[in-house]
Order: structure tokens, then sequence, then C-alpha cells
């Protein structure tokens, strides 16, 4: 089995800055992808960053110039820095892994809750 944990959400004003980590755990072989996306309330759940194992990254329109993902393969780690966080950042937050080899297939957190008061 294959596991991801994310950690780092939490409530913070307008301007502020959060950082989100994901550690992948359990039996694989390879991680290719792995990304953060959201669901706030009402809403589709929507790509916020996504990186490959080589480092290419790919940004929401929304998030743009704002939030940074890297990842640390030695570690099976994929960070989140969000600055400039605005009320529309709100919501919760799902660390997404897309695994070969054993246990192959798409993974995702339990989701962290990102809040952002105005």
């Amino acid at each position: 089995q294959v596991q991801l944990a994310e950690s780092g959400g939490g409530l913070v004003q307008a301007g502020g800055s959060l950082r989100l980590s994901c550690v992948v755990s359990g039996s694989f072989f390879w991680i290719n992808a792995m990304g953060w996306y959201r669901q706030a309330p009402g809403k589709q759940r929507e790509l916020v960053a996504s990186i490959t194992r080589s480092g290419a990254t790919n940004y929401g329109d929304t998030v743009k110039g704002r939030f940074t993902i890297c990842r640390d393969n030695a570690k099976n780690k994929v960070y989140l820095q969000m600055n400039s966080l605005k009320t529309e950042d709100t919501a919760v937050y799902y660390c997404h892994a897309d695994i070969s080899g054993t246990n192959s297939g798409d993974y995702w957190g339990q989701g962290t809750q990102v809040t952002v008061s105005s």
C-alpha cells in the first residue's frame, strides 16, 4: 500500500504565507509526477501545482507568481510554498502522487485545511 500524509495547513491572514508538506510512504517503486490540488466548498477540485520527477513544474493560473512547488526525491516529499495568500485561496488542499511499479496508480492524501482570513 501507499500512503500520503500532508501537513502545514492552518489559519493565516490575507497577505501571509504558509508551507505545505506531503510525504509518500509504503511499498512502491517509483514516484512520477507529484502535485497539489484544492477544493473549496461548492467548487470542483482544481490543480494548484504539479511537478515531474525531473523538476518541471506547472501552476494553476490563479496561483502563478505566488506559489512555488518543489520536491525532494530522496525523501519522497513534495512541498508547496504559498505566499501573498488571498481569501479565495481558502480550501482543502490535497497532495497527489502518480506511482509506478509496485502498487502503481494515483494516490491522494487526506487533505489539509487552509483558511485565509481578511
